[in-house]
């Protein structure tokens, strides 16, 4: 009886542990199972990275691509917006090689040239001592007041030995309309008298003699030179400095390397014409504070267009003497000047 009731219970117990052994197993089962789960989650979300990668790879590379689109309607809107079509290419390259500069020198030279055909020493003048005594008087003044005043000094002193002997309260009465009269006295009678004494009341050829005059400085001696005896030489007055530095000729400011500079440029026999066509471009188009920008002959090759008015009608209005319609600044011009439609400037005291 004992025994069957221990069978019984071993019977029992092994039937429970049978029982709980399926349960264990499964419950065992149940991680295992979703850890595969998880993988494929995983595998999934890799997987849609590597998509979210691919897609945006591309618009990472098209990024640049951008950039150009953007810049060349910028920059078209800009030249659109300019009226002369000549400005588009007006400022020459920075790094410009010096063959490049000496063309584009020589090529505004031509051009002016054919502007301004009849340029000339815009003083009037009959011999020589008249106009190295002119050219003195025109420091600091324009030429058309001294072209004014002038007529009554050589009417009074048509000779340097009549000059050299005037009383300077008359001779400063007369040249009192130019400005700085006391000073400018003092040259013209010191120079007369040593033209008296030292060249037999001649005026010297050679710019050694010329510059020892009183009041008679390099850019005196190159304008008597080069207008009273045919020897080239160049003038560097107030138009001249600031042109050929707008043109980007030269950046020196003393006059002496100025000359220099520019000279080396161009050929001797040109220096002359070319301080002619230079400084009377200056004074009727390429004005100091309002250039004629628009009206301008040369301005595709010129790097300083537009600095002033671009408006081809403004720019008009700018212009003077003989461009504008107006007299010029000689009371006796060639007649060159005349039939190319200049005006003779009215003498002093005229309405």
């Amino acid at each position: 009886m004992k025994k069957s009731s221990a069978s019984k219970k071993t019977a029992s117990a092994k039937g429970a542990a049978a029982e709980k052994a399926p349960v264990e197993k499964a419950a065992a089962e149940k991680p295992a199972a979703k850890k595969p789960a998880a993988k494929k989650s995983a595998a999934k979300k890799t997987a849609g990275k590597k998509a979210a990668a691919k897609k945006t790879a591309p618009m990472k590379r098209q990024a640049p691509a951008k950039r150009p689109a953007v810049v060349p309607k910028k920059a078209a809107a800009a030249v659109k917006g300019v009226a002369p079509a000549k400005t588009v290419a007006a400022k020459p390259p920075r790094g410009e090689s010096r063959t490049a500069l000496v063309r584009r020198a020589r090529r505004i030279d031509r051009e002016l040239a054919e502007v301004y055909p009849y340029a000339h020493p815009e003083l009037d003048f009959e011999n020589p001592f008249q106009l190295v005594v002119a050219t003195v008087l025109s420091a600091q003044t324009t030429d058309l007041r001294v072209n004014q005043t002038t007529p009554a000094l050589f009417a009074k002193y048509p000779t340097p030995e009549d000059l050299a002997a005037a009383v300077p309260e008359e001779v400063e009465e007369i040249l009192r309309p130019t400005g700085f009269f006391r000073a400018k006295t003092k040259s013209v009678i010191g120079l007369s008298k040593a033209l008296t004494e030292d060249f037999g009341g001649e005026v010297p050829g050679r710019l050694e003699d010329l510059v020892k005059l009183p009041g008679v400085g390099r850019k005196t001696a190159f304008v008597v030179l080069g207008n009273a005896f045919g020897r080239p030489g160049i003038t560097v007055d107030t138009h001249f400095q600031r042109l050929v530095r707008r043109w980007r000729w030269t950046e020196e400011t003393d006059p002496d390397k100025i000359e220099a500079a520019v000279g080396a440029l161009f050929p001797k026999s040109d220096w002359t014409d070319l301080s002619h066509h230079v400084i009377w471009h200056g004074r009727r188009i390429c004005h100091a504070r309002k250039p004629a920008c628009g009206a301008c002959p040369i301005a595709p090759l010129c790097p300083a267009y537009g600095e002033g008015e671009t408006d081809p009608e403004k720019a008009k209005k700018l212009l003077k003497y003989e461009k504008g319609g107006l007299p010029g600044q000689r009371l006796k011009p060639p007649q060159a000047y005349l039939d190319a439609g200049g005006k003779p400037a009215p003498p002093l005291g005229a309405g």
